[in-house]
């Protein structure tokens, strides 16, 4: 796994390079002593995992991932426990105090290396779907693969950190947010109709100016949406005079 460490002590910052590389499935890609410069490095580099201190100068290691987009893997490194609520809020895998035990480490960095494993089958198993065109895929949830028909998805409703994937019988909560698990659905089937929500249009009942009917649900039409939903949805299927 790609790591990188952000911590504004650099003794911190040495003790935690000392500990990477004492495991073999870490590979340090960079250092950094405040989160902006990470930041930026994070633009253009791809990391599965952070190192976060909290307690930085500038902005905190709490401030800034409520506003990262699309967070690698986070463990949070920090000498104050009261900010361990916090930590759990905002989905990160592990919560080190300092001075960090090396089987604490150790424990923390295993289970990341379990949930990056089976994102990566996650993938596979879904990169496998489309190419063969199957009218099914695979979601990772509870500790498990759920196979899910298309036809039976009727709409995916997004949170933070996780999406609802709502089926004519069930509810499914797997840990991915509402970009990625559109870029994996097909198109010609699945739209995004706001910030929130994906539909299957072979769900939808009616549409009017504001809102989408489908059985037992109405979801609005956000504007940023609309005319692209619109024109490949329904007037590509529209009756003509």
């Amino acid at each position: 796994m790609k790591c990188i460490i952000i911590d504004d002590e650099p003794l911190a910052r040495e003790g935690m390079e000392m500990n990477v590389k004492e495991m073999g499935v870490l590979s340090l890609i960079g250092q950094f002593h405040n989160a902006i410069v990470a930041n930026d490095f994070l633009l253009e580099n791809e990391v599965d995992l952070m190192f976060l201190d909290i307690q930085m100068p500038g902005i905190t290691g709490v401030e800034w991932l409520k506003d990262l987009k699309n967070p690698p893997m986070v463990i949070f490194t920090t000498a104050f426990p009261e900010f361990a609520l916090k930590g759990f809020e905002l989905n990160v895998v592990d919560y080190l105090l300092k001075p960090i035990r090396m089987n604490r480490f150790i424990q923390a960095v295993n289970k990341a290396k379990e949930i990056f494993d089976l994102k990566k089958s996650e993938k596979e198993v879904v990169e496998e779907v489309k190419e063969k065109g199957l009218d099914y895929t695979y979601v990772a949830a509870d500790r498990k693969y759920i196979k899910l028909f298309y036809a039976d998805i009727m709409y995916v409703e997004g949170m933070k950190d996780y999406v609802i994937i709502h089926t004519v019988n069930d509810k499914i909560m797997p840990a991915m947010n509402l970009k990625t698990i559109m870029k994996q659905l097909p198109h010609s089937i699945f739209a995004r109709v706001n910030k929130s929500f994906i539909v299957n249009v072979n769900y939808i009942q009616s549409v009017d100016s504001d809102f989408i009917t489908l059985p037992k649900k109405e979801i609005s039409l956000g504007r940023t949406y609309k005319e692209d939903f619109i024109n490949n949805y329904i007037k590509k299927n529209l009756l003509k005079r």
